[in-house]
C-alpha cells in the first residue's frame, strides 16, 4: 500500500525488452534500505525490486502492465515518480493507494490558475463513474484532489511544490498518465449495485 505521496523522482536508465520489460531505475533512495523484493510505487504502478545496485534499482513489467499503462512509453531519461510501500506508523498525508493502475488518462487541457495549474484529465469510459467532486484520485502515482467531473472529463489544481516535486512539470497536453481510482469509491459503487 502506498498514499500517493511522492518521495523521489527517479530515471530510467535502461529499458530491456524481453517478453516482459526490465527498468533500472536511478534512485536517491539509500539502497541498504531496499529488500529484495520490495514494492515500490513507480508513477503509481506498484512494481517489485528484482536487482539493486549502487545508486539504483531494477523492475520487471509483464506485458499485461505495459499495455494497461504509460509504462509502455518509458525509456532511457523517463523520469519516474517513485514511492517506498508504507509502513504501520507512516503518516498517511494522501489517501490509500494500491498501486493497481486502472488506466490511463490522456491530459486534455492545461492552463495557469493562480500560482497553481489546472490540468484537465480524459477518464477511461469504465473508471469515470467513479469520479467525484472532492473525491481523490491518484494520477502517475500522485495524490490529488478531483475538482470538478463532466462526464468521463475531470480536472485537478496542481500547486508550484507539486510541480516542483513531481514529475508534473514535465508534463503536456496530450501525454498519457497512469490513473488509479479512490479505493474507498470503487466499494462504495459496488455495495450500490449490490443494493439495487
Amino acid at each position: 500500500m502506498f498514499t500517493g505521496i511522492v518521495t523521489d523522482i527517479g530515471v530510467v536508465l535502461a529499458r530491456e525488452d524481453r517478453g516482459d520489460a526490465r527498468f533500472r531505475i536511478r534512485t536517491a533512495y539509500d539502497i541498504a534500505t531496499i529488500d529484495l523484493g520490495a514494492s515500490i510505487a513507480c508513477d503509481g504502478c506498484c512494481l517489485t525490486a528484482v536487482a539493486l545496485g549502487d545508486d539504483w534499482f531494477e523492475v520487471d513489467a509483464s506485458a499485461e502492465t505495459l499495455s494497461k499503462t504509460a509504462l509502455g512509453g518509458w525509456s532511457e531519461g523517463t523520469r519516474v515518480n517513485l514511492e517506498r510501500a508504507l509502513r504501520v506508523g507512516d503518516e498517511l498525508g494522501g489517501h490509500i493507494v494500491s498501486g493497481h493502475v486502472d488506466g490511463t488518462a490522456p491530459i486534455a487541457a492545461m492552463a495557469p490558475e493562480g500560482d497553481s495549474l489546472r490540468m484537465v484529465f480524459d477518464a477511461p469510459e469504465d473508471v469515470a463513474r467513479f469520479m467525484a467532486p472532492k473525491g481523490s484520485v491518484t494520477l502517475n502515482g500522485v495524490s490529488l484532489t478531483v475538482n470538478e467531473v463532466e462526464g468521463a472529463r475531470f480536472g485537478v489544481n496542481l500547486i508550484p511544490h507539486t510541480r516542483a516535486h513531481t514529475t508534473f512539470g514535465d508534463r503536456k497536453e496530450g501525454d498519457r498518465v497512469n490513473l488509479e481510482i479512490d479505493t474507498l469509491a470503487r466499494y462504495v459503487a459496488r455495495l450500490q449495485e449490490t443494493a439495487g
